[in-house]
């Protein structure tokens, strides 16, 4: 597996974005979508990686910076037929050695409730992960929830 730093100008790229945006609108109430499209992704606070068998994307993870010792993970997402590779265990790594090498002291991210979470959860807990307060522009609700790493 090759994880690289995206410029999200690859087809396969935005497809996967794209399923992972439609994914989150339809297991998420239509207030509590936080999932990024492509625009929000290619801002300088963004950073994006894609995992590669080859030529086959497998998936793909964002590190949102929120300020110089606070990141977000976004748009984690592992294509449907890498599932249960250790695609998402890989680039989840790599984003926390990312943020452990700029020197933040936490990670956050919002994910939602569900047994279409659950998996992404369990990978966040296994982590180190833990659920907390809001962060950044979030409002709590029933659906969504907080989790953070300190680093």
């Amino acid at each position: 597996m090759d994880i690289r730093l995206d410029d999200l100008s690859c087809q396969q790229v935005q497809d996967l974005l794209a399923a992972h945006l439609a994914g989150m609108q339809q297991n998420s109430p239509p207030d509590s979508v936080y999932a990024l499209d492509i625009s929000g992704l290619l801002v300088p606070s963004v950073s994006v990686w894609t995992a590669w068998d080859s030529d086959d994307l497998m998936g793909i993870g964002a590190l949102k910076q929120l300020s110089s010792r606070v990141g977000e993970i976004k748009s984690m997402r592992t294509a449907a037929r890498h599932l249960r590779k250790g695609v998402g265990v890989a680039l989840l790594d790599h984003i926390i050695a990312e943020a452990q090498q700029r020197g933040y002291r936490r990670l956050s991210l919002e994910t939602g409730s569900g047994p279409e979470f659950d998996a992404a959860l369990s990978l966040y807990r296994k982590r180190g992960f833990e659920n907390g307060e809001p962060f950044d522009d979030y409002v709590s609700s029933d659906f969504n929830q907080f989790l953070h790493l300190e680093l």
